[in-house]
């Protein structure tokens, strides 16, 4: 049986509120993309767990570490969003 998580990201900008969907490979993804693009601390990322990480408490803790991955991200670009996170928080849908 093959199960995954899915993290559900609120995303708010001035005065769009919406919701996007990743897995953790996705956020996986679009790190090693930043890390080699934009040179980020390639430890930013919460590490992959593999034993209980469907548990309730570990998908609570790494829901916690993703957002906080995030909003880093974010003050790491106060200016101009790499395209690549732009697109990850689906800005092109709701921002102009």
């Amino acid at each position: 049986i093959l199960s995954f998580q899915v993290y559900i990201i609120q995303v708010s900008v001035g005065n769009h509120q919406w919701t996007v969907k990743h897995r953790y490979s996705d956020f996986h993804d679009l790190h090693e993309k930043l890390v080699s693009e934009k040179k980020i601390d390639k430890n930013l990322l919460p590490p992959k767990k593999i034993i209980g990480k469907n548990s309730k408490s570990l998908v609570e803790k790494r829901q916690k570490e993703l957002e906080i991955y995030l909003q880093t991200l974010l003050l790491k670009f106060p200016v101009t969003t790499p395209k690549v996170l732009s697109h990850f928080l689906h800005f092109h849908l709701y921002v102009s």
